[in-house]
């Protein structure tokens, strides 16, 4: 649907009157009308309610009656109204009145706030995920609480580690490695202290220490053993290994013994089934372990 006929004096000539088309609705149709309109030369207000053009097209495999891609379609037709100089989007915004007649329309429009600066907005989607509000966290931690009082030492380690991988953001898994090499784990003030450094959310820092399980956040032994549990390992006797380390240990797996000596864990593959059952203790493996070489291999260690 269009308005045409909002009245704009041109700045370059005087008492010239311009057209102007609010175009209502940004799926298939209106993103095709905003751009023959602007091809025209006429300058195109391009409207729609959700905080994105494209409308329902874009939830759409293929299109009757030819089968043809939705996105393949769409795709030009974003990029397009995107970069129109003739077109300006007002996405997130709602009409609430208009006034006027024919050729002279007044409109007025309700844009609503994003809390984000759209001109550095990426589509990344970091803000939905760790919205407070989305996810039903009402209470924010006191500003006192988030200052950060770690040791001059750590601090004099971690510069060091971020001088090592030049302090880029890409390389945060790498600095990850590096400070849970050091610690043997991820300590909270380290992390805390990494996110002000590098200008990274904690939160994305905390994603990455809790999806790849070479990572803790608890303080694990100076030896850490992982007994593989994959198909062939459980079929070998996984299982017995892991119930004889808990026996030996006096802990359960995911448990660090009270020395901090060793730290026991499970892993789904170590990509060595020829070997099974294989465990690791550190950097060295042990392939076809029985339950009476687990003593043994404690003893190594102790």
């Amino acid at each position: 649907m269009t308005n045409q006929g909002l009245k704009i004096k041109d700045a370059g000539a005087k008492n010239t009157m311009v057209g102007a088309a609010l175009v209502v609705g940004a799926g298939i149709g209106g993103m095709q009308a905003a751009l023959d309109l602007a091809e025209s030369g006429i300058k195109v207000y391009l409207l729609d309610k959700s905080p994105a053009i494209g409308g329902t097209m874009t939830e759409l495999d293929k299109t009757f009656p030819t089968n043809d891609c939705a996105m393949c379609i769409m795709a030009p037709k974003l990029v397009e109204c995107a970069r129109h100089r003739n077109i300006e989007l007002l996405t997130y915004s709602e009409i609430e009145d208009v006034e006027g007649a024919a050729g002279h329309f007044k409109v007025h429009i309700t844009k609503k706030p994003r809390f984000i600066d759209e001109e550095k907005c990426t589509g990344c989607g970091e803000c939905m995920i760790n919205c407070p509000v989305r996810n039903e966290i009402y209470v924010l931690e006191p500003e006192e609480q988030t200052r950060i009082d770690l040791p001059a030492e750590d601090r004099v380690r971690i510069d060091d580690i971020l001088h090592q991988h030049n302090g880029e953001k890409g390389g945060l898994v790498s600095i990850l490695q590096s400070i849970n090499a050091s610690y043997n784990y991820l300590p909270e003030k380290v992390l805390r202290y990494l996110s002000r450094q590098l200008d990274v959310t904690l939160s994305l820092i905390y994603r990455m220490a809790t999806f790849y399980t070479a990572f803790s956040l608890k303080p694990r032994g100076r030896h850490i053993i992982s007994v593989c549990v994959g198909t062939t390992c459980h079929v070998k006797g996984a299982p017995l290994i892991i119930e004889t380390f808990e026996r030996e240990l006096g802990i359960k797996r995911g448990e660090t013994t009270e020395d901090m000596a060793f730290t026991l864990e499970e892993v789904a593959c170590l990509g060595c089934c020829g070997l099974a059952p294989v465990i690791t203790v550190g950097d060295h493996l042990y392939g076809k372990i029985s339950q009476a070489e687990v003593t043994k291999v404690l003893r190594k260690y102790r």
